[in-house]
């Protein structure tokens, strides 16, 4: 069955339910040529994500898999048990708020099947150059990728960014750590792999509210950029063993 998914959809979602239903809907509409699944996980939700999600499956979309924490643990750690179980040979990640779009993901498929002879492409970036958020939001962003890119000279103008398509394989090479999802791109290119920066669309949310301020962010943010810088300086992966002959 792995065989017969292309792409597996991820999808962190803590106290989305009036979001999930349309969000899916769109996901079915959008990968209607595509062979795919869908993984949602409950982050410990305290509304009805749950029973919407299982009134979702249960009312016909089958490409929907669904996994539960008991308590929150967060976007990093989510998109990993989902990476665990998921089938497809790349991973689309994308936020439960319905901020990303998509419309998007057959565009950012079409980019890594094109790439294919020409150096093989492990990881597609959204950019989303029409943010539709909060004035605060915005700054807190551009100050946060300002700093990342000084330091970490990832080449990615929106990290941030939850809309993303990773080779599954690649994923796997990546250490974890909390938080890690913010610094995938560093992380693949740690690993000699190829990204690719693609404009994507951005939409106010429409229902529940944001599940971190700035501030949470920028403090958690500082550490965990040190940490990463520290792994890049660390690394020994930018060259390839050659095997030789007797």
């Amino acid at each position: 069955m792995s065989q017969d998914i292309f792409v597996s959809v991820l999808i962190p979602a803590k106290n989305e339910a009036n979001n999930l239903k349309p969000l899916l809907e769109e996901i079915r509409v959008a990968l209607a040529d595509e062979s795919y699944e869908i993984i949602v996980v409950d982050d410990g939700s305290t509304d009805a994500t749950l029973h919407e999600l299982r009134q979702i499956k249960s009312s016909g979309l089958d490409t929907l898999r669904i996994l539960r924490h008991e308590r929150s643990l967060g976007q990093s750690t989510s998109l990993y048990h989902a990476a665990r179980e998921a089938r497809g040979q790349w991973l689309a990640t994308l936020d439960g708020d319905g901020q990303n779009d998509p419309a998007d993901i057959p565009g950012m498929l079409a980019l890594v099947r094109g790439e294919r002879g020409r150096g093989d492409v492990q990881l597609v970036a959204g950019h989303r150059t029409n943010r539709r958020d909060t004035a605060s939001k915005r700054w807190a962003s551009r100050f946060a990728n300002g700093r990342r890119r000084r330091l970490l000279r990832d080449a990615t103008p929106d990290t941030g960014c939850g809309l993303k398509l990773i080779e599954r394989v690649a994923f796997w090479r990546l250490p974890y750590f909390d938080h890690m999802h913010r610094f995938i791109p560093a992380l693949i290119q740690r690993h000699n792999g190829r990204m690719i920066v693609h404009p994507v669309n951005h939409r106010p949310r429409t229902a529940g509210v944001s599940k971190y301020g700035n501030l949470d962010r920028a403090l958690v943010g500082i550490l965990d950029l040190i940490g990463v810088w520290w792994l890049i300086k660390r690394t020994r992966l930018n060259t390839n063993a050659q095997e030789v002959d007797a």
